[in-house]
């Protein structure tokens, strides 16, 4: 075939040389067609015939040509064949296959002829931002080796408009993307202003119906094995029992069990639909149900699997071209992640715990997560060491210290201070001036009491050297008072200096910037405490009361002696309850045993009560057993 192919060939040029107008004229109005042909190419087919046939129309020797366009998969697929569409060229395979291979002009020399002329095979690469996009082959008849350069350097600057071709088919194809992504964020933006999952899909239902011209959209998620239709555009309430909506649903469960989307026209329109090979069975009974023009469906995704769909009716005669479903898709992608963090927002709490326990059991049990099971393996060791080992189970409190014994200095009666010497923090001897007050009026009204008291003697010494019974007996009643009134006057002087009753620390207690001032009758001036003998108050929480009794024994942390344990014993527990930060504490005396430290009252820390010894377990999970205790009984029957 090719010898025959390379004959006629041959003749045809002997032609032309007898008449060479004829073959000008005819190379002319030929080359006039096929550039016709080039320029007014309507699709990316003719494109591509037209161009291969200029392509051979300008190498001289041409005898058969192929392109190879790549179609997106990495597979290489025939774009046009010259000059007969329907010739077999399968014998210019190995040729491409080596022109990809090397990504470079390949030149083949297939078998001499005695005529002085050769048959060679010409590959070269169509390459576009490095990735190979397609392959021309040509079948050559050539004279002389020295004209295959040429002939690859035409076919490259040729190339040229092959890759306008397809940087022209890739901006439209980015341009497509860059508008679907702007209408699906569009939508998400819409959805987004909802919080409730009904109010969000209602709102993306409404949308898309109007701006994709549809007579109704529907939105469903996939629960507990079958489609919950969730919304459906411009319709608040809809009859869950409705035939209309049951089609809507088998429709949707149709696209999900297929994981692709599906577009129908009823069997009266014409034309056919890009899912043609899909089953539609449900989707064309829905045409007929609400006699729509079209039905198409899209799969809402997130994570790689189905949870729901949503499905456009049509009245007008635009049906769902490859465009629009693409479109769809890419709204449906971009709603799936939403739509499923708004149905697991609806849940109930049970739902989503049943989620997660089986997702945790499937890998405790499942080949996967090895980490996952060391860690569970040392959890179980670790609970069961603490159900098994023994502890020292003690009650943790604050405490302070103070005084056993607290003296109040008061004021004995209404006056002005005089002298303040001590104030809180000092120590203080037994019989030592604390404090002194005003006295002047005092002495002045002792005086004044010695006085009379002076001449009522001197009155019943004369009443009873005159021997007058009844005057000396009235008179020594006045000596009487008068002796009161002295006595009195001299007590109150004697009390105006205030002094410490044992040797002590000041507690409480300062009155140096408030000498002069008035003082009110049993106002306490201020608290002594003994400097040898303390005790701790500690304050239990009710909730750990009913452990602590007499004689229990601890240890106590000051926070002046954080380094020093100081043991003491429990002494007193008293029955009645007071309230401090918001919880009621009931106050534990103790006496402490730290004779080598210098204690002082006021001291806080944190005091230790020893109870028993019980299992690890149960100590520290004692405060949640007995909240779980008060919170079933509050809410049982």
């Amino acid at each position: 075939m090719a010898t025959e192919t390379i004959r006629a060939d041959q003749a045809q040029t002997r032609e032309h040389a007898k008449r060479p107008d004829i073959a000008i004229e005819a190379t002319a109005a030929n080359d006039v067609g096929l550039w016709s042909d080039f320029s007014t190419a309507a699709n990316a087919k003719g494109f591509c015939r037209a161009w291969l046939a200029v392509q051979c129309s300008m190498v001289k020797g041409a005898i058969a040509g192929l392109l190879l366009v790549d179609d997106g998969e990495g597979h290489f697929s025939t774009a046009a064949v010259w000059p007969d569409p329907t010739r077999d060229l399968t014998y210019l395979a190995s040729a491409a296959q080596e022109t990809l291979k090397q990504r470079t002009g390949f030149i083949h020399q297939a078998w001499p002829s005695t005529a002085g002329r050769g048959n060679s095979h010409v590959g070269h690469p169509i390459d576009v931002d490095g990735r190979l996009r397609g392959v021309i082959v040509l079948d050559l008849s050539v004279s002389a080796p020295h004209e295959l350069p040429a002939i690859l350097r035409q076919l490259k600057w040729g190339a040229g408009w092959m890759e306008a071709l397809f940087r022209r088919q890739q901006d439209e194809e980015n341009s497509a993307k860059l508008s679907r992504a702007s209408f699906a964020l569009d939508v998400l933006a819409d959805a987004t202003e909802h919080e409730e999952l009904q109010a969000a899909s209602l709102a993306v239902a409404n949308y898309l119906a109007t701006r994709l011209n549809c007579r109704c959209v529907s939105i469903g998620l996939y629960r507990r094995d079958h489609i919950d239709l969730l919304a459906i555009s411009h319709s608040a309430v809809f009859q869950q029992k409705a035939h209309i909506v049951k089609a809507i649903e088998n429709a949707m469960e149709e696209a999900i069990d297929q994981n692709a989307a599906i577009a129908v026209m009823p069997p009266s329109a014409s034309g056919r639909t890009p899912q043609d090979h899909r089953i539609s069975l449900a989707h064309q009974d829905l045409a007929k149900v609400v006699s729509a023009h079209s039905v198409a469906s899209v799969v809402i995704m997130n994570a790689g699997q189905s949870i729901g769909a949503m499905t456009f009716e049509r009245d007008t005669a635009d049906a769902f071209d490859s465009r629009t479903i693409e479109l769809l898709e890419a709204v449906a992608v971009l709603l799936g992640p939403m739509f499923a963090m708004k149905a697991d927002a609806d849940r109930l709490v049970a739902g989503r715990l049943i989620r997660r326990a089986t997702k945790t059991i499937k890998a405790l049990v499942g080949p996967d997560r090895p980490s996952l099971k060391i860690a569970a393996g040392l959890l179980v060791v670790a609970v069961g060491y603490l159900a098994i080992a023994q502890g020292d189970f003690r009650i943790t409190a604050k405490s302070v210290v103070e005084g056993a014994v607290q003296r109040a200095a008061v004021a004995p009666f209404d006056g002005y201070i005089a002298t303040a010497p001590v104030r809180a923090g000092d120590t203080v001897e037994e019989g030592q001036l604390i404090a002194a007050l005003d006295d002047r009026e005092l002495v002045l009204e002792a005086a004044r009491a010695k006085s009379e008291f002076d001449q009522q003697t001197l009155r019943y010494n004369d009443a009873m050297a005159k021997h007058d019974r009844s005057a000396a007996q009235i008179v020594s009643a006045t000596l009487d008072q008068t002796q009161a009134q002295l006595a009195l006057a001299e007590d109150k002087v004697r009390r105006a200096k205030i002094l410490a009753p044992f040797r002590g620390i000041v507690v409480s207690g300062d009155f140096s910037q408030l000498l002069g001032s008035p003082i009110e009758k049993g106002k306490v001036l201020f608290e002594i405490a003994p400097l040898e003998s303390f005790r701790v108050i500690i304050q239990v929480d009710e909730r750990d009361i009913a452990y602590v009794s007499e004689g229990q024994n601890g240890n106590l942390v000051l926070t002046g002696y954080s380094a020093t344990p100081i043991p003491f014993t429990v002494k007193k527990v008293t029955p009645v309850a007071t309230a401090s930060d918001g919880r009621n504490h009931f106050r534990v005396e103790a006496d402490v045993h730290a004779a080598d430290l210098q204690l002082r009252p006021g001291m806080e820390g944190v005091a230790k009560i020893s109870i028993d010894r019980r299992g690890l377990l149960a100590i520290w999970t004692r405060s949640l057993l007995d909240w779980i205790r008060i919170t079933v009984w509050r809410w049982s029957l």
